[in-house]
């Protein structure tokens, strides 16, 4: 691995990182076919510039639940290309950085989010990436909504597997909605982890992808929705739809994922219902990793869980592991979200100073 600042010297001196991305969807227009690529200019960019400010922020948790103040701590270099920051619960035993880069894209199509709150006098935590493609009105429509979305269900405590499958899938029908009058037609994933109490549930719409670590070992609790998976390929088929290879495996052989919420061209066999895991969380669970494939197409599975263990402090784990996947190459925007659980005694809460 090369430390940040080999890298930061590395930039500044070469100045132009220009790479013809792999796409995640191709154009067609009456006249041909466009390829949907991008370059990033990325001179005189530092990886850990930060302004030196931490803020109180207050996580909005929708109608029925009181959302606490929690203590987030924000790193940003001045162009807005790189952010970071960290969350800690008051008790200590939850904890969660987050690290997101445009990378060698021209544009950032990668959002998102995490929120806590207390409903009916359970502690509920919530994260979530959400990777867009052909635009990013998609991916950050899911940031303000989805998690709101879902915290309104009224099944969200008693029945959380269904308030999640069917909040992904009426999300993707408002975000639709709301996009009717354009001629644009841009989707995202969306991998989110709910923690309920002790219990997890992981949901997965497209290619991003989260991974708990058990006892040093990297479980993955979700599989990348790509057109070439048998069920996948069989679900589409049937739909009247069709898989080609372009390069790589695509519907209709235009997009490289076979779920994604928006992608109305393609609604009929690119579904928003998402695959659902779940967990009870005991002592042998360390930490949850949620990225976009910007990570997980150059980073392996065993390979994340081994670097973020070897750091203390999640936001710590998140900048490593997207710093990792930048000088293994990646081509794409690059977003993870870390999470750590604690199993000893609680310990306070976030001293704002420290």
């Amino acid at each position: 691995m090369v430390c940040g600042s080999c890298l930061r010297s590395v930039i500044v001196q070469t100045g132009l990182i220009g790479t013809i991305l792999t796409p995640k969807r191709v154009h067609f227009q009456s006249i041909g076919r466009n390829l949907y690529a991008g370059a990033g200019l990325t001179s005189h960019w530092n990886w850990n510039r930060e302004f030196g400010t931490s803020v109180k922020m207050m996580v909005d948790s929708g109608a029925t639940a009181s959302g606490p103040v929690v203590d987030t701590f924000l790193k940003k270099d001045g162009d807005g290309k790189y952010v970071s920051g960290r969350w800690r619960s008051e008790d200590g035993k939850l904890s969660c950085g987050y690290s997101s880069f445009r990378g060698r894209r021209a544009t950032m199509e990668d959002f998102y989010d995490f929120k806590t709150s207390k409903i009916n006098g359970q502690t509920v935590c919530m994260f979530g990436v959400f990777d867009g493609h052909g635009g990013s009105r998609a991916a950050e429509y899911l940031k303000q909504h989805l998690f709101e979305n879902l915290m309104k269900h009224p099944k969200f405590m008693t029945d959380t597997k269904l308030a999640i499958s069917e909040t992904y899938q009426q999300t993707d029908v408002d975000f639709l909605d709301s996009v009717r009058d354009s001629y644009r037609d841009d989707g995202s994933t969306a991998s989110t982890a709910v923690l309920v109490g002790s219990h997890l549930y992981v949901a997965n719409v497209g290619d991003s992808r989260t991974v708990i670590s058990k006892a040093g070992k990297a479980i993955p609790l979700s599989e990348d929705h790509k057109p070439n998976r048998s069920d996948e390929r069989k679900r589409i088929e049937n739909a009247g739809g069709v898989v080609m290879w372009t390069g790589t495996w695509r519907v209709g052989g235009v997009l490289a994922m076979s779920r994604a919420f928006g992608n109305r061209m393609l609604k009929q066999y690119v579904v928003a219902e998402p695959e659902i895991q779940d967990k009870e969380i005991d002592e042998e669970f360390e930490l949850l990793v949620l990225a976009s494939d910007g990570l997980w197409d150059v980073v392996p599975n065993e390979d994340a869980i081994s670097l973020a263990l070897e750091e203390e402090e999640p936001e710590t784990a998140a900048i490593k592991l997207t710093e990792t996947a930048f000088t293994r190459g990646s081509t794409d925007n690059i977003t993870c979200i870390v999470v750590r659980f604690r199993h000893d005694k609680a310990t306070d809460p976030v001293n704002p100073e420290a």
